[in-house]
């Protein structure tokens, strides 16, 4: 416990630092004080920039190609080298949703209202053409290896900067950072999940040093390390499983509880469209909170623009690059659009702020509570148990294959270092093996390593600021692949190879 808490400790200069690289230029009282535009950090506005940027410029292919990247999804094909595009599609949408679309969404609700979820739905609108402009780009520049093609935010970043070997090393180590120190806060989420569903199968209450807590650790440390060491073909099998068992049971609990609350469902549509240029008092009564929660919110849950899922885009055998672009877009509606709505329906029609008897000044620092509260005001008393235990259940799942997206991304991203598999063997170990343990030797202590978590933060924002120039540098190239995709290559069923030409 005490060493736990001198790491904490070594890592407390990093919080004022990571404060000001999120929220600048808001840190000047002058930018504040501009009408909208001063609700945002630089970061947000170049993610949101740039989304409608590409979407004018490419005439919203985000709607024209939605139905062509549907067909796409659809073809029955295997993958001889790398792996397929619905195994790639499953792959991105494994780390694009987890625990943050239900306390995420939780939050911008609970922080903006629930106009917050209109303004969630306009940023993955733009998102969905920056999500097709870097998985375009990760198409082209990717690399063979093998029986596998790597590539992703270090291969393009390193080519479409004079293929300079140091920015290519450099980009690989921030997301191999970044990543890393996001794991063991995915491993908090896992054990608050399954912590939850073990209590309602056996109807007792745990102690994080209790034997259930104990076989929860080593299960998850075992089970990542079994199915990470078989590359990423394994994970990508083991994804294709997980991800439509979560998204499926998580959707038909929805669609039950909102059947069984229909006269709430008038209340949404009117809460969040009203509600998006007016919040209510207790949100704050301010346009710009819903704008900046929804936007921030929506943005880093689909993470279109950060580089950080186009790793999966780069690994599939794709036909021609702009059809993974396509795919990936597709991959942030459902999770903003599916995913993140689904919890913010839910959350809306509770409506637990205007109910008696609950406290919503206390539930709102608590999102996962607030959550498990929504489901209880919204369940009949026979089912409570059930239907949290299924939430629960969907909930570790959103963080173990956040997990195993993550940790088979670093791999990916360490090939740009070094393809040596004592390298790549080493990276896998530290990932499965010290920082997934670090995670669950925090939760079994009961640490709270709120400064370990900033290191999360900070190199979260890095990875926007690296890929933002990237992507627009390398705009170009999507522009012309796209042209030659409506010339050469219109017809789905073409079995023509898009030409090395543009890298």
């Amino acid at each position: 416990m005490v060493n736990l808490s001198r790491i904490n400790d070594v890592f407390s200069f990093l919080n004022p630092i990571t404060d000001i690289l999120w929220e600048f230029p808001r840190n000047f009282e002058f930018y504040k004080n501009i009408p909208i535009i001063g609700d945002f950090s630089l970061a947000i506005l170049l993610l949101m920039g740039c989304g409608m940027y590409f979407s004018f410029k490419l005439k919203f292919v985000q709607v024209r190609y939605f139905k062509r990247g549907v067909n796409i999804l659809k073809r029955k094909s295997k993958a001889k080298i790398g792996i397929s595009p619905m195994a790639s599609f499953l792959l991105s949408s494994a780390t694009r949703i987890g625990p943050g679309n239900i306390m995420g969404v939780t939050g911008a609700v609970l922080a903006g209202g629930p106009g917050a979820l209109f303004w969630m739905w306009v940023s993955a609108f733009f998102g969905m053409a920056t999500s097709f402009v870097e998985a375009t780009l990760s198409q082209i520049f990717k690399e063979k290896n093998g029986e596998d093609y790597v590539g992703g935010i270090a291969y393009y970043g390193r080519k479409l900067l004079n293929n300079s070997k140091i920015a290519g090393f450099s980009i690989a180590v921030a997301y191999i950072l970044y990543a890393l120190f996001t794991l063991p806060s995915q491993v908090f989420h896992m054990f608050t999940a399954f912590g939850s569903v073990a209590s309602q199968i056996t109807g007792n209450s745990y102690g994080r040093t209790d034997m259930i807590y104990i076989v929860i650790g080593i299960s998850i440390i075992i089970l990542t390390t079994i199915i990470i060491f078989g590359g990423i073909r394994r994970v990508a099998a083991v994804t294709d499983l997980i991800v439509p068992i979560m998204a499926v049971l998580y959707f038909g609990i929805a669609l039950f509880l909102i059947a069984i609350n229909l006269d709430k469902v008038p209340y949404f549509f009117t809460s969040v469209f009203s509600q998006a240029f007016s919040p209510d008092a207790i949100f704050g009564g301010a346009m710009g909170i819903a704008l900046q929660q929804g936007i921030k919110r929506g943005l880093m849950s689909n993470e279109a623009g950060q580089g950080t899922v186009t790793m999966a885009a780069a690994a599939a055998d794709a036909k021609h690059p702009v059809e993974q672009g396509f795919i990936q877009s597709l991959g942030v509606f459902i999770d903003t659009f599916v995913i993140c709505t689904i919890s913010g329906f839910l959350v809306i029609i509770a409506n637990v702020w205007n109910l008696e008897g609950f406290d919503f000044m206390a539930l709102k620092s608590d999102k996962l509570g607030y959550f498990i509260t929504s489901l209880k005001v919204l369940s009949p008393q026979a089912l409570e148990t059930p239907i949290q235990f299924l939430v629960s259940l969907c909930y570790g799942m959103f963080a173990f294959s956040t997990i195993l997206g993550m940790i088979a991304f670093i791999e990916v991203s360490a090939t740009e270092i070094s393809r040596k598999k004592v390298f790549l063997n080493t990276m896998k170990l530290i990932s499965s093996l010290l920082f997934i343990p670090f995670g669950v030797a925090c939760v079994w202590s009961g640490a709270e390593l709120d400064n370990i978590w900033i290191i999360s933060d900070l190199t979260n924002i890095m990875m926007v600021y690296i890929n933002i120039p990237l992507i627009i540098i390398g705009f170009k190239y999507t522009e012309k692949a796209l042209e030659n995709y409506n010339k050469e290559f219109s017809e789905i069923d073409s079995n023509y190879k898009f030409s090395e030409e543009l890298s």
